[in-house]
């Protein structure tokens, strides 16, 4: 299967369970990578034929900017469902990092796959 990776989108929200990260928009950094059958778009190099990954992209950001977990395991899930809507997206690999969230380490990261399901 073909891949569309978006990477290193780094956006502000409220992530996090202690009083002091409810408070303050925290930086968290997004990969994601979505996987499609991209053969027509690239015989046809018409967009028609492909996934509209700016679309993803704005749905992605609007999604994270306006939400108040406290898990970066649920944000995780909520991006790839926002993938997931995009018709052509059969799979969505998303990367969730919150940068400097632990002592002694750049960041800390939660990773998930999820596949549209099938009728």
């Amino acid at each position: 299967m073909d891949r569309i990776c978006i990477k290193d989108m780094l956006v502000r929200c409220v992530i996090g369970v202690t009083d002091e990260e409810r408070r303050e928009k925290q930086d968290v950094v997004i990969n994601v990578t979505l996987h499609a059958d991209l053969g027509r778009a690239g015989k046809t190099d018409d967009i028609a034929d492909s996934v509209d990954y700016r679309a993803v992209k704005k749905r992605i950001l609007r999604l994270v900017e306006a939400s108040r977990f406290n898990l970066v395991e649920a944000l995780a899930e909520a991006i790839a469902e926002a993938c997931l809507e995009e018709e052509r997206v059969l799979q969505a690999e998303v990367r969730v990092e919150k940068p400097g969230a632990l002592r002694f380490a750049r960041s800390v990261g939660v990773e998930v796959s999820r596949s549209r399901k099938r009728p």
